[in-house]
């Protein structure tokens, strides 16, 4: 099937550097785009043709309307339509901009950041299990900020277990907030990015803005609140129940964690692990799983990430297969001490939301 589409004003700027854009169109829906003088032409399958002449129409239509595209925001949506049919770049614009943050929307790079999204705006209480990068924390204090400027929520709370990955809190210098402001830089990093330094600074004077270890919530009934959880997987199994019985009326909480960066001392089970199994089949809450897929980091991230996991799988077979020879030879199982233990992590490909 062969389609025309005149070219209206201002068109091309959805064709990207490079047309990159028109090359994400053209490998999602398999179909061909030739560009003339006065008009597009689409070829290919009928459904996919009406597809991408629908984006077009769209972006028409954003473009109408005042919708400004942030850099990279164009290209991450339409990536996001190639994987999920029932999104319209349209629906992905509005949803953005209703999570605007002022100067910036708080717009998804992939389904699963869009699952994420929709998630907290829909639950109470929402589980990102996923590894770096992902932007499981980023995309959570945006919501937060979002929540606090639409005055759905009266405050924002950040917490982070101040556990120690290879170093230790007493050597570094300092008051005791001195010692554990480093732990929650990451937070500061991202309230800075969305707001202007000032107001940042104007709310963590007057407590509007809390962000601190997750110690400093036992025998607290957070009301009005956005609360987020980051670095869950460090917490002992006691340090997330406590935390997750702390929601109180009208508040949020949102729990990020990378069950591959364990740093609990004396392999302690994580807290985020165990909520996981304890907490499934709970109403009201949800989890969204992440994979390397939905890195927003450097593209090498992507391929560490992916690097590290094959790693992992290839030494847990060669064990598996060394302890199979030992047992084979001597008529009994064989004796593991002597073996280095690898801890693998799989992520779910997706968690069913539990309304």
């Amino acid at each position: 099937m062969k389609k025309k589409i005149d070219i209206t004003p201002n068109i091309e700027t959805l064709f990207g550097t490079r047309d990159e854009n028109l090359h994400v169109l053209e490998d999602g829906l398999n179909i061909g785009i030739d560009l003339r003088s006065d008009s597009i032409e689409l070829e290919g399958a009928a459904r996919d043709v009406a597809r991408a002449e629908q984006v077009f129409f769209d972006y028409d239509h954003l473009q109408r309307s005042g919708f400004t595209f942030n850099n990279g925001d164009l290209n991450s949506m339409l990536r996001v339509l190639m994987a999920d049919p029932k999104t319209t770049l349209r629906g992905l614009a509005e949803a953005g901009r209703q999570r605007s943050l002022g100067r910036r929307t708080v717009q998804p790079k992939s389904v699963n950041q869009r699952r994420y999204l929709e998630a907290i705006e829909k639950h109470d209480m929402v589980f990102g299990i996923g590894p770096a990068g992902t932007g499981k924390t980023y995309l959570a204090v945006a919501m937060a900020i979002s929540a606090l400027l639409s005055k759905r929520v009266n405050r924002i709370i950040l917490a982070r277990p101040a556990v120690e990955a290879g170093e230790r809190l007493g050597f570094l210098p300092g008051t005791l907030q001195d010692k554990i402001d480093p732990y929650l830089r990451p937070l500061y990093d991202a309230l800075y990015d969305m707001l202007e330094p000032e107001k940042v600074d104007r709310y963590l004077e007057k407590n509007v803005i809390e962000i601190a270890p997750i110690a400093f919530m036992r025998g607290r009934t957070l009301n009005d609140s956005f609360v987020i959880l980051d670095e869950a997987q460090n917490t002992t199994s006691e340090q997330m129940k406590m935390f997750v019985t702390r929601l109180g009326f009208n508040s949020k909480a949102v729990i990020t964690g990378d069950v591959t960066q364990i740093d609990l001392p004396n392999a302690r089970r994580s807290g985020l692990l165990e909520a996981a199994d304890v907490l499934k089949h709970v109403d009201g809450l949800t989890f969204v799983y992440f994979d390397e897929g939905d890195v927003v980091r450097h593209h090498l991230v992507q391929r560490i990430i992916r690097a590290y996991d094959e790693f992992k799988t290839r030494v847990a077979e060669e064990q598996a297969v060394l302890l199979e020879s030992r047992s084979g030879a001597n008529g009994k199982p064989a004796v593991s001490d002597s073996l280095p233990q690898e801890k693998t992590a799989t992520y779910p490909a997706q968690a069913e939301s539990k309304e």
